[in-house]
């Protein structure tokens, strides 16, 4: 009796086959005559549709995250066709990179055509009954959000069982959250807003397809070594609808999390997505985060002495919130404190800080709006993406300490208008006549 040889891929061992398995796993494939195009054609066309075009100046970085980006249906069109999937051997896996609460990551290499992809290695196994919504909605989410700055996913692989599922995705070098952490200082405010730009982009696709992330951080946000943003790991994201209807309140990290969700709102909207882009927004100027509660409680408590205790006139409604009657409300002060731990950040900048952190979700300034947002108009411009520095990259195994080196090696983010003269700052200041850059909007 032949028996199935045991894929390297469902073991813990690092050592990789020499050969790719040829045994694929079959699903039925619809006719020639009327098959769609593949997910790749599929994905270039989409991609063709939605990127930006090339920019030549400061000023086009704004214009091109700007610009109304395709969100009609086309951009979650369903698949029309049913292929087969391909063995998970058909990659070479190179190394661990992490592991979260619904799936394992490896680098590997595509034995056909020697690219690096990474590969999510569905956390399956336990599972009782059936294949876990949460999986399904990431993999439906990825598979039709077609986005520059979204994490692209190339196809689905299988294992030999049934419980050995894998999400192929581009290999991008860093998550945002591990390089701050080993970046000396934080990033200039131009490129501050090139970052802003994208993640808001990428989040107003989303909010315009009726699709909530509900996980947005520092960790789940990657970045490759253009410069380029992209918004991965949506376990916890799904559609949702109107009426809104009740929806579970264990979602967004807990120092990402908006007050709504903390103090037991039923109903929540996309605004909650927009409070963790505050959050992220500060952490990038700052480069810690903003808000670090231990539990629900003490982040409630810290939000309330950052912000001041909203009340029925800024918050209406407020009141009503289930958890508010077990707080006692005379312990903080009306008067928020934002301001202090932003001395460096211009006005407008402030402005658009605060609109992303109001209490009420419906006053909350929404992705579309804060593309718009003079913030990103003003001096110092969003910084060509092109321009940012390079960093050795965790997930290759390059563990060399890392920093931006076109940041001053004192100061703060705020400080880059007059000294942002670091290398990538001399080569655009150097090549602004030669190759045709404007500095002004227009």
């Amino acid at each position: 009796m032949s028996t199935i040889k045991k894929s390297k891929w469902e073991s813990d061992e690092e050592e990789q086959e020499k050969k790719p398995q040829t045994k694929r796993v079959k699903r039925p494939i619809k006719s020639k005559s009327s098959a769609s195009p593949s997910i790749q054609q599929q994905q270039q066309q989409s991609d063709r549709r939605l990127s930006p075009a090339p920019t030549t100046a400061q000023s086009s970085v704004i214009h091109q995250y700007q610009q109304p980006i395709e969100t009609t249906t086309k951009a979650f069109k369903q698949p029309t066709f049913l292929a087969e999937c391909r063995h998970v051997d058909c990659y070479e896996r190179l190394n661990h990179i992490e592991e979260g609460s619904y799936g394992v990551v490896f680098r590997a290499r595509d034995r056909e055509t020697g690219d690096i992809v990474a590969l999510k290695k569905l956390k399956l196994e336990k599972e009782k009954n059936g294949f876990p919504v949460t999986s399904l909605r990431e993999i439906y989410t990825l598979m039709n959000a077609k986005h520059p700055n979204i994490v692209n996913v190339r196809e689905i692989v299988m294992g030999n069982d049934l419980d050995k599922v894998f999400i192929v995705m581009d290999f991008i070098e860093h998550d945002l959250k591990t390089l701050m952490t080993d970046m000396r200082t934080p990033f200039l405010q131009s490129e501050v807003k090139t970052l802003m730009l994208q993640l808001l982009s990428a989040v107003a696709l989303l909010h315009d397809n009726w699709m909530i992330h509900r996980d947005l951080k520092t960790s789940n946000l990657l970045l490759n070594n253009r410069g380029e943003i992209k918004v991965a790991d949506f376990g916890l994201a799904r559609k949702y609808g109107s009426p809104l209807g009740n929806m579970t309140q264990l979602v967004v990290t807990l120092w990402y999390r908006a007050p709504e969700l903390l103090l037991g709102g039923k109903e929540y909207t996309t605004a909650v997505d927009m409070w963790s882009i505050g959050c992220i927004f500060a952490e990038l100027v700052n480069n810690e985060p903003l808000i670090q509660g231990r539990s629900e409680i003490d982040q409630v408590d810290k939000i309330f002495k950052l912000l001041g205790v909203p009340n029925e006139k800024q918050w209406p409604g407020f009141s009503d919130l289930p958890h508010v009657k077990n707080i006692a409300l005379d312990n903080w002060q009306p008067f928020s404190t934002l301001r202090s731990k932003f001395p460096y950040l211009t006005e407008t900048g402030m402005d658009l800080l605060s609109r992303l952190l109001t209490y009420d979700p419906k006053k909350r300034i929404t992705a579309d709006e804060a593309l718009q947002h003079p913030y990103f108009s003003e001096s110092p411009l969003p910084k060509d993406p092109a321009l940012f520095p390079t960093w050795p990259s965790k997930g290759s195994g390059e563990k060399k300490k890392v920093y931006s080196p076109s940041a001053p090696q004192a100061g703060h983010a705020g400080l880059d208008e007059e000294d942002d003269t670091g290398l990538a700052g001399t080569l655009f200041a150097g090549q602004s006549e030669s190759a045709g850059f404007r500095l002004k909007l227009g």
